[in-house]
């Protein structure tokens, strides 16, 4: 589609085909959400060569525009990548459907008999940079929801994006739902993004998933609620009484596995008891693997490390990359994750329980781990199939936003006739 739009009204009509659908999807058959899921899920595999083609597309694109090896790396689709998709969409198809599942349930001495149960939320607007494969997450766990999506991707996906929806589409149709169920915004115009913020009439909810700048820009001009995405400013604590080789290999594999993925580390406090022997043997590893380690002044006795700066505390690298500093104490390594963590994920490694509960106690990050990478900060990891995002907001979802969390409630009230006295 031409990049020459009337963006108003492209997303009007967008939005109010979205709406329509929604309306229609609410209650539909679970048999057919998960149908057309598995569907889809048969199209991406059956059409595995014309999404790599898009996909190379997209990486040429962004070779032009000098991505980073890391954002690269988030952009990139391979066989594994697209197996790992279609296997997602079979995933979240055969989880439980949250439409009408009974929350609670009590009666009451007047006689009524009160039943919560979960309904879609309606219309979920989803903005996202350069993963392709949020295209294919947020619209199974918006179908699996019985939410509409209007899906806005990343101008450096923007190929491999338009492939994969082709195939959430024919999913639907052969499901006999109504394809505007699943729409991608068909521009790379950011106007599209502004007016997305501002479509109160039609969207419910917006998810922002990106970097700082593409929340900030969502938090500041959005008049759609916002499930806030924050940056993953991830930090892991090496604790007195962390046990070395979980340590390392904790360690290495939080921050080299997918260094661009929101769930990678950025930052490494380790316990003055242990810097010169934990410490030092996870940085010099750090660095064996092509890590570049920016220490703070105790720590930059070790080989190979460069200075940190002020600005390299509260950063997100996403890249290959970390800060590293000494701290005196467990309560030390807390204080310095509240000043500069963005509440997604923070780890503790050690052995001793009383230090983890307290790490678990006093910190209030959406996902706390202890002896875990946490690279496990993802849905699918946590049993949901696909995640639309982590939400590090405290208002009706946190942390990996699968299916259930993309519902709200109703209550259902019956009785016998009763009428209230007094």
């Amino acid at each position: 589609m031409s990049e020459d739009h009337d963006i108003p009204a492209m997303m009007a009509g967008i939005g109010a085909r979205a709406r329509a659908a929604a309306a229609e999807l609410a209650h539909a058959d679970a048999g057919a959400r998960r149908a057309a899921l598995e569907a889809a899920a048969d199209c991406v595999q059956a059409r595995r060569d014309e999404i790599l083609a898009a996909n190379a597309r997209d990486l040429e694109f962004g070779r032009e525009k000098g991505l980073s090896g890391a954002m690269m790396d988030r952009l990139a689709l391979d066989a594994g990548r697209i197996d790992a998709i279609a296997t997602g969409l079979r995933a979240v198809a055969q989880q439980d459907d949250p439409v009408g599942a009974v929350m609670a349930e009590w009666d009451m001495p007047s006689g009524l008999h009160i039943a919560r149960v979960r309904t879609p939320l309606g219309v979920i607007g989803v903005i996202y940079e350069s993963r392709p494969n949020v295209t294919a997450d947020a619209g199974a766990l918006c179908l699996k929801s019985g939410n509409a999506v209007i899906l806005r991707g990343g101008s450096e996906s923007f190929h491999s994006s338009r492939a994969i929806h082709a195939c959430l589409v024919e999913g639907l149709h052969a499901a006999g739902l109504p394809e505007d169920a699943v729409q991608l915004v068909p521009t790379r115009d950011r106007a599209a993004v502004s007016r997305m913020l501002t479509m109160t009439d039609s969207i419910d909810v917006i998810v922002p998933r990106g970097g700082k700048g593409l929340v900030g820009l969502v938090q500041a001009e959005a008049r759609v609620p916002v499930f806030a995405h924050l940056e993953g400013i991830v930090h892991i604590y090496i604790d007195k009484a962390a046990d070395a080789e979980k340590a390392l290999r904790v360690v290495l594999n939080a921050k080299t596995r997918r260094p661009g993925i929101c769930g990678a580390v950025e930052c490494l406090l380790i316990h003055r008891d242990v810097a010169d022997t934990v410490g030092q043997g996870v940085i010099r590893a750090l660095i064996d693997a092509g890590v570049e380690v920016r220490a703070d002044p105790t720590l930059q006795s070790v080989p190979g490390t460069v200075p940190a700066g002020e600005d390299d505390w509260g950063r997100e690298y996403l890249d290959m990359i970390i800060a590293a500093r000494v701290v005196d104490s467990l309560d030390d390594a807390i204080a310095h994750v509240r000043r500069f963590g963005s509440g997604h994920t923070d780890c503790i490694l050690t052995e001793d329980d009383a230090a983890a509960a307290r790490f678990f106690e006093r910190l209030d990050s959406a996902i706390v781990m202890r002896n875990s990478s946490t690279q496990f900060a993802d849905g699918g990891e946590f049993g949901m199939g696909a995640e639309i995002g982590i939400a590090t907001g405290k208002l009706h979802a946190r942390g990996p936003v699968g299916a259930e969390q993309l519902t709200s409630f109703k209550y259902l009230v019956t009785s016998d006739g009763a009428t209230r006295k007094g």
